[in-house]
């Protein structure tokens, strides 16, 4: 018997308005942790868990590692320097550097900013936003597996076709076959038409 095939989830990302949009919204919580827990996910790909349990001694040489990880593997990421100086300010030299439960506020925020998400993905929303940026901007998909820390390529190939090559060798080595120019004419034929009927209209 053939197995079930079922239809990939689709994975939502925020475009940059989108995250403008959450880091206002944010910015007016009083949650003391929300902001900084949200921008450390987006430049890391860190899950939400992952970073509101990190502890100041996981902050070393302008890099994070992340302890608490889905697979129990230790995961080590750079980090921008402005963020990097930014935490330790934040929090105390030893323990957990996010002691105020932000996933709530987190929720209220993707509201008040009017983002709307498939089910299941509210802050992993996060993960995939840093994914799918890393990959539009020309990163490699073997660099996001680790980032990301997948045990195997084909999770983090969910991401390849937002890389600007992905896939361009389909041109490339396809059969070479002109395009009839009879149909571009016919759309500019029909644009024409379009712009003259408007214009008695």
């Amino acid at each position: 018997m053939q197995p079930l095939r079922l239809q990939e989830k689709e994975l939502s990302y925020l475009t940059h308005e989108d995250i403008n949009a959450l880091f206002e919204a944010l910015s007016e919580s009083s949650n003391p942790d929300v902001l900084l827990i949200t921008h450390l996910c987006l430049v890391t790909g860190a899950r939400w868990s992952e970073a509101q349990y990190l502890r100041a001694e996981m902050l070393r040489n302008s890099r994070v590692t992340f302890s608490t990880t889905k697979n129990g593997r230790n995961r080590t990421i750079p980090l921008p320097e402005d963020l990097y100086q930014a935490l330790p300010a934040h929090g105390p030299r030893i323990d957990r550097l996010f002691p105020t439960p932000a996933y709530k506020t987190f929720s209220a925020a993707l509201i008040k900013a009017k983002i709307t998400l498939p089910t299941g993905q509210r802050t992993h929303v996060l993960r995939h936003t840093f994914a799918s940026h890393f990959m539009m901007n020309g990163g490699d998909v073997l660099t996001l597996q680790k980032i990301l820390g997948h045990q195997t390529i084909s999770m983090a190939m969910r991401y390849a076709h937002h890389s600007p090559g992905h896939l361009a060798d389909a041109i490339k080595y396809a059969p070479k076959i002109s395009v009839d120019k009879k149909w571009t004419h016919k759309k500019l034929r029909r644009e024409k038409l379009g712009k003259q009927t408007q214009k008695r209209a």
